[in-house]
């Protein structure tokens, strides 16, 4: 039986994807698979992959025909995974040998829904710690629980989806999915829907996990239209929260997390391209508008004077239309 699936999605990440590949054989044992998803890459990552598939004991290389994405790329992984438990590390971030064994450990010991742990971000060669905003630690813990309060960081403002192992009864009931196509904050929505659906997590201190920064290709990095997925993932978050029976305690958090990433991004507006500058603009604009105004002007109340003001006059904004809907995108288990 294998025990642990790791989806591994790559895209033209050559430079990095060696230091990946090699984690993963540091990790290796009998009973965990690697599915390596090569989504359409262009440079020589693909040759990479294909040496990795015959070196590395447990991997499998999935293609995609075409370029998809990150969410897309993870969900042809879980869709081929076998695993009891599941992991996703991205191709340009890497592990500490055996970080994967001592975190089934936990998982094992604690018998709960998912794991969360801190991990070590890499930008050049600076290196610091990232905590889960938990206090409690090797403790199951409602995960509902975890999103308030409103005003402080929390377990969803974590959202990378590498830093964990989930158990496969999330996959069953269609937790761990990605809304099909965003290639951006699909992590957003993702531990949302975790936090308010799942039974029980724990938090563990293991730093075994790198996350290189300030890659070139990364889209965190890129100014073009891409980045303004993030309006469609926040979208699925505000919907998805107001149907929630907990709406009235929810809302006031995931609001003010969408007016937080509005204005990071608003005030990063030289980084993008002059036409989608204008569009982030106009959708912005559109977002504030289609919020809950009560909630929205609570949270905007609680920024301080001069974001909150720069949010308002963007919401006066001529009305741009809304992305198209993505919540009934979201792959189920075994899905094509």
């Amino acid at each position: 039986m294998v025990k642990l699936s790791v989806v591994v999605p790559f895209y033209n990440v050559q430079t990095y994807a060696p230091d990946a590949l090699r984690s993963l054989r540091a990790n290796a044992r009998e009973d965990f698979e690697f599915l390596l998803v090569d989504d359409c890459s262009t440079d020589g990552t693909a040759e990479l992959l294909e040496r990795a598939e015959r070196e590395i004991p447990g991997a499998v290389l999935i293609r995609h025909a075409r370029n998809e994405g990150l969410a897309t790329a993870r969900n042809t992984g879980l869709d081929a995974a076998r695993g009891e438990y599941l992991a996703f590390l991205d191709g340009d971030d890497w592990l500490a040998p055996g970080c994967y064994e001592r975190l089934v450990a936990a998982l094992d010991g604690l018998g709960c829904d998912f794991l969360r742990t801190d991990h070590v971000r890499v930008t050049g060669r600076s290196r610091s710690v990232r905590r889960v905003p938990v206090g409690r630690r090797g403790e199951v813990l409602r995960p509902r629980d975890a999103i308030l309060p409103a005003d402080r960081t929390t377990s969803v403002d974590y959202p990378y989806a590498w830093a964990g192992l989930y158990h496969r009864r999330l996959l069953d009931r269609g937790l761990l999915h990605f809304p099909h196509g965003l290639r951006t904050a699909e992590d957003r929505p993702w531990i949302w829907r975790l936090h308010r659906e799942a039974e029980s997590f724990a938090v563990t201190g293991e730093l075994g996990i790198f996350y290189r920064r300030g890659v070139a290709t990364s889209l965190t990095q890129i100014g073009d239209v891409r980045q303004l997925d993030f309006i469609r993932a926040f979208d699925q978050v505000i919907e998805e929260t107001m149907s929630d029976p907990d709406a009235d305690r929810l809302l006031p958090k995931a609001v003010r997390t969408y007016c937080a990433v509005i204005s990071h991004h608003i005030g990063n507006m030289a980084k993008f391209e002059p036409e989608v500058a204008r569009k982030l603009r106009a959708m912005s604009a559109g977002a504030l508008r289609r919020m809950p105004q009560d909630v929205l002007g609570e949270a905007l109340t609680a920024m301080g004077d001069e974001r909150a003001g720069a949010l308002r006059r963007l919401k006066r904004r001529r009305p741009a239309p809304a992305p198209a809907p993505s919540t009934s995108t979201v792959r189920k288990a075994g899905a094509a």
